[in-house]
């Protein structure tokens, strides 16, 4: 009878013990997301940048390249000034000059934003003394090259002074080359996109970047440093991609067929937040055919701005319209894995 209630006692013992636990967590497996082809119109001209979204497939703005100048940029800490490089802008400053007056511009050593993004290298730089919390200029008078248009003509020139930065607005003086029309502006900073962008041409018109969270990608031409056969440096004008700098890394595989990058392959990537990094290199310029062809081999593996993986080769650069090729119509295919 002992040995009866001791193995009911056991057995209700195992019943209880083992309803305490629940079942292993079936883990699912990862289902990677469909194949999505698209078509950024940058036009023959490239005269667009166009922001976009990979979680929303499409393009989050589109404008004119030479719409603004001078970008502002708007994070809490930020204090950087960057330049329009898609319009080839350049800067240098004038020492021993005074604004408002004519500027010499004789030995003027010119400079361009790096198109790698980074910070410690901008051609209008450190402007500024940190005085008891508050940033103050230090009065360097520095004339911008306006650059050119999407037709290639000169958009001019003009005088900047870099006042100050307190508590979130930037003050700031622009005049004409020849020191005619002085003004002073402002401009505020908003927390939610990159910059806020500002046109010497139309200082009244507020211009933003999209939410900093709602883009991936910015399509546009934009400046770079090109090196001759003997390894000298030169500015040139690219077309191609930037990365969202507030979020968006890339990884990149020259090796890996397309098909063969899973989500398993794209966790084991060197990724780098360099804003230059897809570039315009997956294309190549036949001068002797006038074409492009594009890199199909080239893989890029994208962090999102929601930490999601995807990765994106390109396939074209060309599209059917008025009865002809037309150049500036980069096209590409992508997969969330």
């Amino acid at each position: 009878m002992q040995r009866i209630l001791l193995n009911l006692l056991i057995a209700s013992l195992v019943v209880l013990l083992t309803s305490c636990f629940k079942d292993d967590d079936q883990v699912a497996p990862h289902v990677p997301g469909n194949y999505i082809t698209d078509t950024i119109p940058l036009t023959d001209t490239y005269k667009y940048q166009v922001y976009y979204s990979l979680h929303d497939s499409n393009a989050v703005s589109i404008s004119l390249k030479a719409l603004w100048d001078l970008g502002f940029e708007s994070s809490p800490a930020g204090w950087r000034v960057i330049l329009n490089s898609s319009s080839f802008m350049k800067a240098t400053c004038l020492t021993g000059q005074v604004f408002g007056l004519p500027a010499d511009t004789i030995g003027a050593l010119w400079q361009f934003n790096p198109s790698d993004g980074s910070a410690d290298s901008l051609a209008i730089g450190a402007w500024f003394t940190v005085i008891n919390n508050d940033t103050i200029g230090n009065e360097r008078l520095l004339l911008i090259d306006r650059g050119i248009d999407e037709n290639g003509n000169p958009r001019g020139f003009s005088q900047l002074v870099l006042d100050s930065l307190i508590r979130g607005t930037y003050y700031f003086r622009i005049a004409a080359t020849n020191g005619s029309n002085p003004q002073s502006y402002s401009i505020t900073k908003q927390g939610d996109v990159n910059h806020v962008l500002f046109s010497i041409s139309n200082p009244a018109q507020a211009i933003t970047e999209p939410k900093n969270s709602s883009w991936d990608l910015l399509f546009t031409q934009y400046t770079t440093l090109l090196y001759t056969d003997v390894g000298d440096p030169y500015p040139y004008l690219v077309t191609g991609v930037t990365l969202n700098p507030a979020f968006v890394e890339v990884a990149v595989d020259s090796l890996t067929s397309f098909e063969s990058i899973n989500f398993e392959k794209a966790q084991t990537m060197n990724f780098t937040k360099r804003a230059d990094r897809i570039g315009y290199d997956w294309k190549r310029y036949d001068f002797a055919g006038g074409t492009y062809t594009v890199n199909s081999d080239l893989i890029y593996v994208i962090r999102d701005t929601e930490g999601f993986l995807y990765k994106l080769r390109f396939i074209g650069f060309y599209k059917f319209l008025n009865n002809k090729m037309e150049k500036g119509y980069p096209s590409f295919e992508y997969q969330k894995l």
